[in-house]
């Protein structure tokens, strides 16, 4: 069975660098081959790891709900949404990339859902792991994807606020009744040393600290330039960090 590590958190705390850096040491590692699942409707991840995305979920549930009507003879609407699924799957050596994106136009789009998470189950027997950059909401793992979390990662910015937001992201998580094995809070872009009211505040939100990341000029640096996380020395302080951390939960 796959194991699913999903990285969640609002815009800005740095969850698509950390879902970038869990990829980064699971190819390391040798565990390959990873399914990389951008479900952030700010789809940045693939820029991440410097794949070449042309098309997403939402536009083939789109394109279905609209041509649903004529399909080609002799074919379901379950088959003919795989293969359209299976088209947009982009393909590289260790790593295979999807994303989610938003589904255009009116219309309902429970029964293609159903069919997705179908696809998705199938999918996720030939990765031994899979990580999704998850969206600020947990939503689409109930509707869409998966109803079950085997690694949860929060990652919040240096503030109180941000400790509050990722407490409200993990009671909807309980609300939503996705099945999680493990919780872990990742703060990002901090000092060096964290001051003793933040620490107060990881203690009173009830998740397991897993680190933090200081600021790193390195990785700001390769983000505005658009170099893939991927491509960054094994001497970054941030990628050694992530090493330590992620093998943790692994």
């Amino acid at each position: 069975m796959s194991r699913i590590i999903a990285v969640a958190g609002k815009g800005g705390t740095g969850k698509t660098t950390a879902a970038a850096l869990i990829i980064r040491t699971l190819l390391r590692r040798g565990k390959t081959p990873v399914l990389a699942v951008d479900a952030d409707p700010n789809a940045n991840l693939a820029d991440s790891l410097g794949i070449q995305v042309q098309d997403s979920i939402g536009s083939v549930l789109s394109d279905f709900l609209r041509n649903r009507a004529s399909l080609p003879p002799g074919m379901t609407k379950q088959a003919f949404l795989e293969l359209k699924l299976h088209q947009i799957l982009k393909e590289e050596k260790d790593i295979d990339m999807m994303v989610m994106g938003v589904p255009e136009g009116p219309g309902c789009y429970c029964a293609a859902n159903a069919m997705l998470r179908d696809y998705f189950d199938d999918l996720s027997k030939n990765y031994p792991y899979i990580v999704v950059d998850n969206e600020a909401g947990m939503e689409h793992f109930s509707r869409k994807t998966a109803a079950r979390i085997d690694t949860l990662i929060f990652c919040s910015n240096y503030s109180l606020k941000g400790l509050k937001t990722v407490k409200a992201l993990s009671a909807m998580v309980d609300e939503l009744k996705i099945a999680v094995g493990s919780r872990h809070l990742l703060v990002n872009r901090t000092p060096e040393t964290l001051g003793q009211e933040f620490l107060d505040g990881i203690r009173e939100s009830g998740i397991p600290f897993l680190g933090y990341t200081p600021m790193d000029s390195e990785i700001e640096e390769s983000e505005i330039k658009g170099v893939p996380l991927l491509r960054l020395p094994e001497s970054s302080k941030t990628i050694q960090r992530f090493e330590e951390m992620i093998g943790k939960v692994l």
